[in-house]
C-alpha cells in the first residue's frame, strides 16, 4: 500500500520552508505515508504519528541508532538487523507496547531499501506539518540561542496568537526550541514563514556588507 502510495505522490503537497532542512526526496516519503494513512480509519493517522515519534526518539536518543540510519555502506543483513533494533525500541516506548502499524514498517522498509535511512527525521517533520496542516493546527517554532524566560516566552506567545494565521487556525502549538549557534535574538517559523531576528543573522548581514565594501 504505501509503495503504491509513494508512486502515485508525484505532487507533493507544498509545506512550510522556515524550520525545516528537509530534502524533496523525504517530503515524497511523507507524502506517500500520509496519503496511505488518510485512506485508513482516522486512528490510523493518529498511530501512525505516534509511531513516527517514538522512532524519532529512539535514534535521537541511541547514538547506535543515529549512526546506523546515517551509514549507506551496511550490508543487508546489517539494515534488518537495525531495522528490528528501531521497531523493538519504539515499541517499547508505545503505552501500550502496541506493535508497529505496517504502514509505519513498510516506510522504513522501502527507505532502507532505497538507501533512504538517513532522511528519516525530515520524513517525520514532513508528516508532522501535513498532519498539523490536515487538522487545523499551526505550529510555531521559536528557536532561540537559550530558552526563552517564562515572562518573554508567555508575551510573544500572546503576540503570535493575535497573527492573522493563528486566527484562521484551531489550535495554536508554540514550541521553543534551543539553538546556541544563534548567538543571541530567536527566529520564529510557522506556516510558510520565517522570521530571523537572530544575532547570527544580524552579524551574517554584517560581514556581507563588509565584505562588498572591500
Amino acid at each position: 500500500m504505501l509503495a503504491s502510495a509513494f508512486r502515485t505522490s508525484a505532487t507533493p503537497v507544498v509545506l512550510g520552508r522556515g524550520r525545516r532542512a528537509a530534502s524533496s526526496i523525504a517530503l515524497k516519503y511523507s507524502n506517500a505515508i500520509y496519503s496511505a494513512a488518510l485512506k485508513q480509519p482516522p486512528q490510523v493517522l493518529t498511530k501512525v504519528q505516534s509511531e513516527l515519534h517514538a522512532i524519532s526518539k529512539s535514534v535521537n536518543e541511541v547514538p547506535e541508532l543515529k549512526a546506523f540510519i546515517t551509514n549507506p555502506t551496511l550490508s543487508a543483513k546489517d539494515r534488518a538487523l537495525g531495522l528490528d533494533a528501531i521497531l523493538a525500541r519504539a515499541e517499547g516506548l508505545s503505552p501500550k507496547k502496541e506493535a508497529i502499524s505496517d504502514l509505519t514498517k513498510n516506510l522504513l522498509f522501502i527507505l532502507a531499501e532505497n538507501g533512504r535511512l538517513a532522511e528519516v527525521p525530515g520524513v517525520i517533520e514532513g508528516f508532522d506539518e501535513l498532519v498539523a496542516k490536515y487538522r487545523g493546527e499551526l505550529e510555531v517554532l521559536v528557536t532561540s540561542a537559550a530558552p526563552l524566560p517564562k515572562d518573554i516566552a508567555t508575551k510573544l506567545e500572546t503576540i503570535l496568537r493575535q497573527s492573522q494565521a493563528a486566527q484562521q487556525a484551531k489550535s495554536v502549538k508554540v514550541t521553543n526550541k534551543v539553538n546556541p549557534s544563534l548567538l543571541g535574538g530567536f527566529v520564529v517559523d510557522f506556516g510558510d514563514k520565517s522570521i530571523d531576528l537572530s544575532v547570527f543573522s544580524r552579524v551574517n548581514k554584517l560581514n556581507n556588507i563588509l565584505q562588498q565594501s572591500v
